[in-house]
């Protein structure tokens, strides 16, 4: 997730307000500097972390850690246990692999509101409207982990609307673009929203990103991934 995704997502889930730390400025600090710049920066009443949380430098901090500190500070811990899939703890890290994998759909059962992002839509060649299929053209997000390039069916949200579109993720080998784009197809939608924000949501892998020969192949590809959707 992206970090204002990340926000949203916890205030919807009943969070009142949310700090995210500069990691830069704390990444080389103690576990034991941590928790009392914790303590004197929001004097909390709790501290919740996950089963297997390692902090400080060199991860030396872990939720033995906490707690301690904790019962030494009249404070509250709470460990959350791993929530589990398969019998296996779902995490970050296994969440990210399969999104570079495209099992896109595996890895939304495990992520809150479903991966994806939102982004300015900006003008693209038009080299689709000329073959009769629009896109809206969105950059991948830099700090975003990469999907398997190749095309999907997604969902994307225009103004609390969501329509179902096809959408290409990847550097357009046919026309050898170096930046990762993202072109979605939407179905049923002919409308100008160059520089509004829309939530681009990929729901399924349906192939691998190609190049062709021409851009009667192209068509011909686009209109067979239209009817798989």
């Amino acid at each position: 997730m992206l970090p204002q995704d990340k926000e949203d997502a916890l205030l919807k889930l009943g969070a009142k307000s949310v700090v995210f730390l500069d990691f830069e400025k704390v990444k080389d600090i103690s576990a034991e500097d941590f928790l009392n710049y914790l303590k004197e920066t929001y004097n909390p009443d709790l501290i919740c972390c996950g089963f297997d949380f390692r902090f400080g430098k060199n991860a030396s901090g872990n939720t033995s850690t906490i707690e301690k500190f904790c019962n030494q500070n009249n404070m509250e811990c709470m460990v959350a246990p791993p929530v589990l899939k398969n019998g296996k703890p779902i995490s970050s890290t296994n969440i990210r692999e399969l999104i570079k994998c495209g099992k896109i759909e595996e890895a939304n059962e495990q992520i809150f509101g479903g991966f994806g992002f939102t982004s300015a839509v900006i003008h693209g060649d038009a080299r689709g409207r000329t073959i009769g299929f629009p896109t809206v053209n969105q950059e991948y997000p830099a700090d975003l982990v990469l999907p398997k390039f190749g095309v999907y069916s997604s969902n994307i949200i225009i103004e609390n609307v969501t329509y179902k579109c096809i959408t290409n993720i990847g550097i357009r080998p046919t026309f050898e673009t170096e930046k990762v784009y993202c072109e979605s197809h939407i179905l049923d939608f002919n409308a100008d929203i160059y520089g509004k924000s829309v939530t681009l949501k990929p729901q399924k892998f349906i192939r691998c990103e190609q190049k062709f020969n021409s851009l009667k192949e192209l068509t011909n590809a686009i209109k067979k991934d239209i009817t798989k959707i």
